[in-house]
């Protein structure tokens, strides 16, 4: 009997000793295993922030690419404009001269490039240019009284600064 008691107590310590090692051998996998998850987030994170920033860039490089081709076709849009405003007798063919002028504004327009408000904003150094002042009592201070270019924007860049006369 006393055989079998000490054999009973050799097997529980055996026991013992293999889950020990089992328990053990647990905590290092789930160790191993946060260690590879925590990894594979940061990696995933950082992938994403590479991702974002790599869009971001192709967004600038691209509008900066726009902004030096529209530089570019601005005095012919200029010219455009002061053919409409020419005096002329055929009629249709000044027709013709705004509807290519505005097809040219359209084409501008659907790749985000805007006019810059000018008559009768307020002076902003940022999108306008002064080249002349005015005292008027009907304007306010720093008020646009008159354009003479038209200025150009995609987004918030400037392609081209209206050329403005400012107010008081």
């Amino acid at each position: 009997m006393e055989e079998n008691k000490e054999e009973l107590e050799k097997n529980e310590q055996v026991e013992n000793v293999e889950n020990n090692d089992q328990e053990n051998l647990l905590e290092e996998k789930q160790k191993e295993l946060d260690d590879i998850t925590d990894r594979y987030k940061r990696i995933l994170a950082e992938f994403e922030n590479h991702k974002k920033r790599s869009q971001k860039e192709r967004e600038v490089l691209y509008n900066s690419i726009l902004a030096d081709i529209v530089e570019q076709l601005l005095p012919v849009i200029d010219n455009l404009e002061n053919a409409t405003k020419a005096e002329t007798k055929d009629e249709e063919y000044k027709k013709g001269i705004e509807l290519v002028l505005k097809q040219f504004k359209d084409v501008l327009k659907s790749k985000g490039v805007e006019e810059i408000k000018a008559v009768g904003e307020t002076f902003d150094p940022e999108l306008h240019e002064a080249v002349s002042s005015v005292t008027d009592e009907n304007l306010g201070e720093k008020e646009i009284a008159t354009e003479y270019r038209k200025g150009y924007k995609i987004g918030t860049k400037v392609i081209r600064h209206s050329m403005v006369v400012v107010a008081n």
